[in-house]
């Protein structure tokens, strides 16, 4: 690939790039070819660099480097032990940037940390989960420890459930072969959605340094059990509307497959806290929605004065059209005294003028420059979230007569069986005179 169509591939997706702006970047950005097993090539990248450090007029002890590996699992290590052995400079910081997967259970996860700790420190490692650089996922921790509503009322006594939603309205799309070997639990779930819940369940840590926050993340998921079969519910799509169903995607190897491509798993944390309150994490491909959201719903009033008002709840919506809104009950206007559902509603779009929400990678990146840890996993956090899955995951691919994956239409809600999961968790569905955003009480 020439320099050209270099630049060619990573600027078409920039999105509306001033023109001076573009060229100042076209300018520093370069590309430079090699093989992942060729130490020749990672001593030239090496050169490459240095030159380029040079001709920059970067002085000693600030030729910092950062390594991102986006790269297939089966090269992470052939790639970090040429660049530990090739590239590693010794005349500033080097940071190396590992995208997910971290493994597929807890033993390969294990070993793969092993194996880049003999070449890197822990400081040096950066495991990037994107969902961590969403503006309303780091908007969690000022939610809980910045309002002393919402602070007080944030435990067992007071909340009866949680669900932690991912919808895509589309499915595998050709990339069944690779879909295949990780399944919906392993893309999304052990990793997105679990990051997600870490910051919804831990205890407020003692400050807003890295290390704080990760260890009350690592405390909260040792305190969750691995999951049990009874508490899941898989799927898989099929055709619909025109729609392929997973199994007739052309890459496909095993048309016989039992990966899920939706699942609905409940998780539950063995703390004072939220003991007895259950953590719905529901993911699913070609669904009816691309959406994803947090849904915690309270207790009822306890002796309430008005039979029958729905629960309050408080969701925060993480993509698209970032929002905050907390659906309690209210007197219906007019002559009426009819109670109806109604919210309290800070949404992104509608509250700040000149909104501008960088890209999760783009914040994440910058924090990496930065040095900042607080939205990286750790690898004893990584260790802990594996425990909890693995059990599950392992049942699954053996694929046993006990695993019942349960089919669903392309671009449906998911499996017909969902309503009743939820429901036997305690979730009340009690909104049928409510709308969201505006509602119409004519």
């Amino acid at each position: 690939m020439s320099q050209e169509e270099y630049l060619k591939r990573v600027t078409q997706y920039i999105k509306n790039p001033d023109v001076e702006t573009l060229d100042h970047f076209k300018r520093i950005t370069s590309y430079h070819s090699g093989q992942y097993d060729d130490d020749a090539s990672w001593q030239s990248l090496d050169n490459y660099a240095t030159e380029s450090e040079a001709c920059r007029g970067i002085a000693a002890g600030k030729r910092h480097r950062v390594f991102y590996m986006a790269l297939p699992p089966s090269v992470f290590l052939p790639v970090a032990k040429g660049l530990r052995k090739n590239v590693y400079t010794e005349q500033g910081v080097n940071r190396i940037i590992v995208e997910k997967p971290f493994g597929m259970d807890s033993e390969s996860s294990e070993k793969l940390a092993k194996d880049l700790g003999a070449l890197f420190t822990e400081d040096e490692i950066y495991r990037i989960d994107h969902y961590l650089g969403k503006e309303m996922v780091k908007n969690v921790m000022m939610i809980r420890f910045a309002n002393v509503f919402f602070n007080q009322v944030w435990d067992r006594k007071y909340v009866d459930n949680v669900q932690i939603t991912f919808k895509e309205p589309f499915g595998t799309e050709g990339r069944g072969g690779y879909f295949d070997d990780f399944g919906i639990i392993r893309d999304v779930m052990q990793n997105h959605l679990l990051q997600i819940l870490s910051l919804i369940a831990m205890e407020r840590p003692i400050s807003t340094e890295a290390e704080a926050i990760r260890d009350e993340k690592v405390k909260v998921l040792k305190c969750i059990p691995p999951i049990v079969l009874d508490d899941a519910l898989l799927g898989q799509y099929v055709a619909h509307g025109g729609n392929p169903g997973y199994l007739e995607d052309p890459t496909l190897k095993n048309k016989a497959s039992k990966t899920p491509t939706f699942a609905a798993l409940t998780l539950w944390i063995q703390n004072e806290r939220w003991e007895g309150v259950p953590f719905i994490l529901k993911a699913g491909k070609a669904l009816d929605d691309a959406k994803v959201e947090v849904r915690i719903q309270f207790r009822n009033v306890a002796g309430t004065l008005y039979k029958g008002s729905p629960r309050n709840e408080l969701v925060l919506r993480v993509q698209p059209n970032e929002a905050v809104y907390v659906k309690f009950n209210n007197k219906q206007p007019g002559l009426s005294y009819k109670t109806i559902q109604s919210d309290l509603d800070l949404s992104y779009e509608d509250r700040y003028s000149n909104l501008a929400i960088p890209d999760a990678y783009e914040s994440l990146i910058l924090d990496v420059l930065r040095g900042d840890h607080s939205n990286f996993v750790r690898k004893d956090e990584l260790q802990a979230a594996w425990k909890i899955f693995t059990p599950l995951l392992h049942q699954i691919g053996a694929a046993g007569d006990e695993i019942q994956v349960k089919t669903y239409p392309y671009g449906s809600r998911g499996p017909a069986e969902l309503n009743d999961f939820v429901r036997k968790y305690g979730y009340d569905r009690s909104d049928a005179n409510y709308e969201w955003p505006r509602q119409n009480v004519a």
